[in-house]
């Protein structure tokens, strides 16, 4: 496990998940009950990442406002939860395996072994979470994801929602998911690498980049991207 220092969100961290198969994407290659995807989500899911390693930087994405309220909540949700349970969280930009081509952006590591994904919902949504009980079915790849790439032997989810009792749960590792999320991701890293073979092959050799080169084509990038 390495641990990138750069802050989410900064160009450096962007530029460190280039190409990078993250824990919140791997919903684009298993499903949420762990069976591996086929057809045009995988397929979709390559051609972004193998974009992503060719310019160098990681693709910008539509963000909603209930994303930017998420975003905000955040910076309320992890102290409430260190208020709550006595536990610090520790706040880390990205940590990738060994080989550094999957990864994962937690909200944070624990000192009990396990690390945090929180979620800052809608109020009726929140509410939906609640009542189930449960780990939210479109986060069960991602949290499952976090502890595949960290070796770690569980993970907490939680849902934070203003003026609501949040929902916090503890997930343990389960050894067949981690097993079906490697064949996939070993599937998915063999079409990784032709994919970029023949790009390179199209291209008479691989790109070539500066670090201003890589700044002005994210910018430009996220100021053309419709909102």
């Amino acid at each position: 496990m390495i641990v990138h220092p750069a802050p989410q969100g900064s160009l450096e961290w962007l530029q460190a998940r280039a190409g990078v198969i993250t824990a919140s994407e791997f919903d684009n290659i298993v499903t949420s009950e762990f069976e591996i995807r086929k057809g045009e989500m995988p397929k979709t899911y390559l051609s972004r990442k193998l974009a992503e390693k060719w310019l160098g930087s990681s693709l910008a994405g539509f963000q909603s406002v209930d994303m930017d309220i998420g975003s905000v909540l955040e910076t309320e949700g992890i102290p409430f939860f260190e208020l709550m349970t006595g536990q610090e969280v520790q706040r880390v930009g990205l940590i990738t395996t060994d080989d550094g081509r999957v990864g994962c952006s937690p909200d944070g590591l624990l000192d009990d072994d396990s690390g945090i994904e929180l979620k800052c919902a809608r109020p009726d949504t929140h509410t939906k979470y609640l009542l189930a009980g449960v780990v939210p079915k479109e986060y069960r790849p991602q949290v499952h994801g976090a502890m595949f790439v960290t070796g770690r032997p569980r993970w907490v989810f939680m849902s934070y929602c203003r003026r609501m009792p949040p929902l916090i749960i503890t997930v343990q590792r389960d050894e067949k998911i981690i097993a079906v999320l490697g064949e996939a991701l070993a599937a998915f890293l063999t079409d990784l690498s032709a994919g970029w073979d023949r790009l390179v092959k199209l291209n008479g050799g691989p790109p070539r980049r500066t670090l201003s080169e890589a700044r002005e084509k994210q910018e430009k990038f996220v100021s053309t991207t419709p909102t």
